[in-house]
């Protein structure tokens, strides 16, 4: 045999032993990369479920869970008052209407009325966000008696009731700058200056700010996880 043939042939089969054990070596780099890889991703796993089972997080979501439990179950109360919405009564129904709830506004006015118009419109469009007061309306012609009791001489007037006592009323236009042009965001200020109603926050911000709070607990138990890691 030609002594460099048979030379050749042995440098390849050296050259062919080196690249397969590179190659072994290089895939046994990669399968401890990936067990590497799989077991930090079972570590995180199990570190977000010890996370979840923090008897601080768990605290505050079942405050949480009460709290909007118990303003479910105010809110089914005042709906079967009538509240959240802008109705309309008779005069058979007014006393049993303002003494039956704690806060509750109430509209006299006259149909043929433009300027009651524009108050029903605003009453309207607040009813429904500040659920916890009662928003009514009664036909001045149709209530002789109340309108002479509650001394009501100029529509729209506009009364506000606390446990069945009228205590301070908005006659006309005179509180809200004397023009037909003012906002609902207007009245809303001053039946919140008046107490009658409370500035109230959207349900959506509110849940925002319970996940921005759940959010903030995971990320500090995180971090306290990693500066005992480190340690």
């Amino acid at each position: 045999m030609d002594p460099n043939a048979v030379k050749s042939t042995l440098s390849n089969l050296a050259f062919g032993n080196v690249m397969a054990a590179a190659a072994r070596d290089y895939q046994k780099e990669l399968l401890a990369q990936q067990k590497a890889e799989g077991s930090s991703s079972v570590n995180e796993e199990v570190d977000l479920d010890e996370l979840m089972d923090d008897p601080e997080l768990e605290k505050l979501h079942a405050e949480r869970i009460a709290a909007l439990k118990k303003e479910v179950e105010k809110r089914e109360e005042w709906k079967k008052k009538g509240h959240g919405e802008y109705r309309e009564i008779t005069e058979g129904d007014f006393l049993g209407e303002v003494t039956g709830s704690e806060k509750v506004i109430c509209h006299f006015y006259h149909k043929e009325f433009y300027r009651c118009k524009i108050i029903d419109k605003h009453l309207k469009s607040l009813a429904p966000k500040h659920i916890d007061t009662k928003f009514i309306k009664l036909d001045a012609e149709n209530a002789p008696f109340f309108v002479t009791k509650l001394a009501v001489k100029t529509l729209p007037c506009v009364i506000l009731f606390r446990q069945g006592v009228a205590v301070d009323r908005l006659v006309g236009f005179q509180d809200v700058g004397g023009k037909d042009d003012f906002t609902t965001r207007t009245l809303e200020a001053l039946l919140i200056k008046k107490g009658i109603i409370a500035e109230k926050k959207d349900e959506d911000d509110e849940d925002d700010e319970y996940l921005d709070s759940t959010r903030r607990v995971v990320r500090s138990s995180t971090i306290a996880g990693s500066d005992s890691d480190s340690e």
